[in-house]
Parts: structure tokens; sequence; C-alpha cells
């Protein structure tokens, strides 16, 4: 089990550090002062990797809890 437990903890650190990148993106957006129909189609864009990043670090943090009780 220690392997699904180390899996999944490198999931869920893929997927912090694709929440990270979001965080990132927005901000330099925000930043760069654009108008605000101009931001919202930035959000819009990074949306997507920010559910499948939080996605992520969700599967992984069941594959190390599911890891920790069968092991």
């Amino acid at each position: 089990m220690d392997s699904l437990i180390w899996a999944g903890t490198a999931l869920s650190v893929v997927g912090l550090a694709g929440l990270v990148w979001c965080i990132f993106k927005v901000a330099r957006a925000r930043r760069a002062g654009l108008s605000d129909d101009a931001l919202r189609a930035a959000v819009q864009r990074v949306l997507p990797y920010n559910f499948g990043a939080l996605g992520l670090s969700v599967i992984g943090l069941m594959m190390v809890i599911t890891g920790i009780f069968l092991g």
C-alpha cells in the first residue's frame, strides 16, 4: 500500500502545482489592467485547468486515504 500512498501524494502535488499555476495566470491577467470583458474571458480560459487540477488533487488525496486505510 506504500506505492498507493506515494502515487497519491505525487498526484496531489501535481494538482497543487496546477492550482498555483492557475492563480498566477489569473493574477497576471488582473495586473495587466484588462477590461472587464477581457478579464472575464481570461478567467474563463483558465477555469477548465483549475477544475482539472482540483480534480487531480482530490483523486490523489483519495488514493492516500485509501492506502492508509488498507495499509
